[in-house]
């Protein structure tokens, strides 16, 4: 077969300066695709409450069918299967497994994804296990949700189910999805799942989302003995650069750091938060709820960090006026439009600068990466022959894979990348207005339909494959 040429004269051809073993995935999450959303004993997540708060989210869409993938699992495993990824990254659906967050473990729920797993098996699929992708019952928010301690330990707990039923068959675990974005976007800033809106809490949420990875990290890893364990958490990463040289703009580079990525990977690797940002936060009156022994158990060893990628950002100290500090009178930390192409979430479009990150991880932190997210959404149109033309899409995909190479070849422990997403899906607060998937879905039919940037990516791994033969 020749290779498919993409409609924008993009040809696939072998990605250089990757190892043999190097994974190719694609990944998805189960509330943006699996639907049956009131089946087989599964209870409400906070995302099924919160799509039905008037104006949360598109349309008043939600997840509900989704794209069906619970009862179509047979045939989408084949359509993974026929784009020659060796990895599926997918995500298990807490209540779901566990009804209400609390007590045993539901059968039909776990016989899913065992199923699941088997299929993935059978087609030379390695799947790759994400615990938490933001779908909390709503019966442990209603408790308290991630601002609440005991939240961390009931996570725990439903790890271990999900351990104890699949870790015989899967080998490689990521706890939490990115955790910035449950605690900010669902705590502080109200966009996303619960809706809530206050920065107190969302603090609170961080450290208890850490130490609910810590603790399920801690017991996966003593449950495991001496069986094959491969052990990560997902996060959500990006680079700051300053707008100019000035103090103001590094020091908002300083902040905007601290708080996406410093806050998260310096208790994960070195068991302590920032100091400079604890006092921005205590000048803020807030403090982070440690415990003794809680960073003991958030540094627990891991043998992977998934960096999920979309855009690196430039940062400004000061208001557009001039000011350094906002109407609450507090420093300045403002995103700077650049001159940028950008997707339909009017994302800038930054691969170079995952390059950067990639390298600024290695240097800093020194653990094995995989980028397990990395995709963009745009206005696809289907072509009078049932064809998806994503040219934009596939360059895309053809940047960022090329600035993982680059990183590769500077010294970076870069292990895998996979493509967001599999399909198009439930996009959170957008509903089905953003469509990311190299797979179309038509909502209406639940048909399925290759688009351009599938083939590409497709043949672009079996040349890269071929290459590393000869």
């Amino acid at each position: 077969m020749n290779p498919a040429t993409s409609r924008s004269g993009l040809q696939p051809t072998a990605v250089q300066g990757l190892p043999a073993d190097f994974r190719w995935g694609v990944a998805t999450s189960s509330y943006q695709i699996e639907g049956a959303a009131r089946e087989d004993g599964r209870t409400p997540s906070i995302w099924d409450t919160y799509c039905r708060v008037p104006g949360a989210v598109h349309n008043a869409e939600h997840g509900d069918t989704a794209c069906d993938h619970y009862h179509r699992m047979p045939q989408d495993v084949e359509l993974i299967a026929g784009l020659g990824v060796d990895t599926y990254r997918f995500s298990l659906a807490w209540p779901r497994i566990q009804p209400g967050g609390r007590g045993p473990a539901n059968a039909k729920g776990l016989d899913f994804y065992k199923r699941l797993v088997d299929e993935l098996r059978g087609r030379g699929v390695t799947p790759w296990i994400t615990l938490y992708h933001w779908d909390l019952p709503q019966e442990l928010e209603d408790a308290g949700g991630w601002p609440a301690r005991d939240t961390a330990f009931r996570f725990a707990e439903y790890a271990m189910l999900a351990y104890e039923a699949l870790g015989d068959r899967v080998e490689h675990w990521t706890t939490l999805n990115e955790p910035w974005c449950s605690a900010m976007l669902g705590y502080a800033y109200g966009a996303h799942a619960p809706g809530r809106t206050d920065l107190g809490d969302a603090m609170a949420a961080v450290h208890h989302l850490l130490l609910g990875h810590g603790l399920a990290a801690r017991q996966m890893r003593e449950a495991a003995g001496g069986n094959p364990l491969e052990l990560g958490i997902t996060l959500n990463l990006g680079t700051a650069t300053p707008e100019t040289g000035s103090e103001a703009d590094r020091e908002a580079c300083r902040r905007a750091d601290g708080m996406g990525t410093r806050l998260y990977l310096d208790p994960i690797v070195r068991g302590c938060y920032p100091q400079d940002i604890v006092g921005d936060l205590a000048a803020q009156g807030i403090e982070l709820p440690v415990r003794d022994g809680d960073l003991a158990a958030i540094a627990t060893p891991l043998d992977v960090l998934g960096v999920n990628f979309y855009r690196g950002a430039l940062f400004s100290g000061v208001t557009e006026d001039g000011s350094p500090t906002d109407a609450d009178g507090l420093p300045v930390t403002r995103g700077v439009e650049r001159d940028l192409p950008r997707t339909a979430m009017d994302w800038e479009i930054t691969p170079t600068e995952l390059t950067d990150l990639l390298l600024r991880l290695q240097r800093d932190y020194a653990l094995p990466t995989v980028i397990t997210e990395n995709g963009a959404a745009f206005d696809d149109t289907v072509a009078p022959d049932g064809s998806v033309p994503d040219a934009d899409r596939t360059a895309y995909l053809a940047d960022h894979i090329a600035a993982v190479s680059e990183a590769r070849l500077r010294g970076a422990d870069v292990r895998g990348y996979f493509a967001w997403s599999l399909m198009d899906n439930f996009e959170w607060a957008y509903g089905y207005d953003k469509r990311f998937g190299i797979v179309r879905v038509d909502y209406d039919t639940q048909r399925r339909t290759l688009k351009d940037s599938a083939k590409w990516y497709r043949d672009t791994i079996r040349l890269t494959r071929n290459a590393r033969r000869d």
